[in-house]
């Protein structure tokens, strides 16, 4: 089973909130997932995104795959290089 770790919509017309989901890749965008691992509200200047950081970097290192938008959202709360850097020491032992 393929994980990837995507946005699901919610909130209403034209206010759109998201959660962080872990999701099996071939399930629809907002059908099953497998946890919730934070929020991101994307009408907020500038964006917020709270989210449950050990369980992102567990799944992200489990092999989860992020989406493009959620990868930029790591990016910006700092968890893309905590994963990276782990990356690195895990191969440097």
């Amino acid at each position: 089973m393929a994980v990837h770790l995507r946005l699901a919509r919610a909130g209403r017309h034209k206010l759109p909130f998201y959660r962080v989901v872990a999701a099996d890749s071939r399930k629809p965008r907002d059908g099953r997932y497998l946890e919730v691992l934070g929020t991101y509200d994307s009408l907020k200047n500038p964006p917020v995104a709270k989210l449950k950081e050990e369980r992102v970097l567990d799944w992200l290192k489990k092999g989860a795959q992020p989406s493009v938008t959620v990868r930029t959202v790591l990016r910006r709360s700092g968890l893309w290089k905590q994963f990276e850097e782990g990356k690195k020491a895990a191969k440097a032992s």
